[in-house]
């Protein structure tokens, strides 16, 4: 008998990256920690401890089972292109994004129901275009920039902003594939 997989993410867009692969988590149970970041923490710093630390609180509960967690950020320099507030606040992010390079760094945890715990932080960079003020109206009107990591989503309509990237696109999604499967395999997961 195989160990369940959880994955301790509230995004649907893991869900379906996950499908894509051919893996449909047994459970999905959003995990609620604080996301602060630490004084002086860089982005990519608190990608991989918040996926570690969703990881271990759903871990606490299910010590039996495979847990996946991921964590997303944007940075432009040091800079966290966090999710936006608002409408006003998605225009600023997108004002610092237009023309520039900035990275996403995703943090992956898996917990094997030994307790093991894998690690990986996946770096991709991404080079906007200039973007007009009528690109940016457009796009704050269309609500695509919701809850997102950099006020976008690369799979939607701003992928008409992206001038080239440098890494894993799936990571700009939400969770490097080509990573989660090489981690998963690692760990001793099977999907039968």
């Amino acid at each position: 008998m195989r160990n369940k997989l959880i994955l301790a993410s509230a995004s649907p867009r893991r869900v379906d990256l996950l499908a894509q692969i051919g893996i449909t988590p047994d459970e999905i149970i959003p995990a609620d920690i604080d996301e602060t970041p630490l004084k002086n923490e860089h982005p990519r710093d608190l990608a991989k401890r918040l996926s570690i630390q969703k990881a271990q609180k759903i871990y606490e509960q299910h010590k039996d089972a495979f847990i996946l967690a991921a964590d997303t950020t944007v940075a432009c320099g040091q800079r966290l292109m966090d999710k936006p507030k608002d409408a006003e606040d998605a225009r600023r992010i997108l004002n610092i994004l237009s023309g520039r390079r900035h990275r996403v760094y995703g943090g992956i945890c898996v917990i094997t129901p030994t307790g093991k715990t894998i690690t990986h932080l996946c770096d991709t960079l991404v080079m906007s275009r200039r973007l007009s003020k009528e690109d940016i109206e457009s796009y704050i009107q269309s609500g695509d920039w919701e809850g997102k990591a950099g006020a976008y989503a690369i799979q939607g309509v701003a992928s008409t902003f992206i001038k080239y990237i440098a890494g894993s696109y799936s990571n700009i999604i939400g969770l490097s594939l080509y990573d989660v499967s090489r981690m998963l395999k690692s760990a001793g997961y099977k999907k039968e």
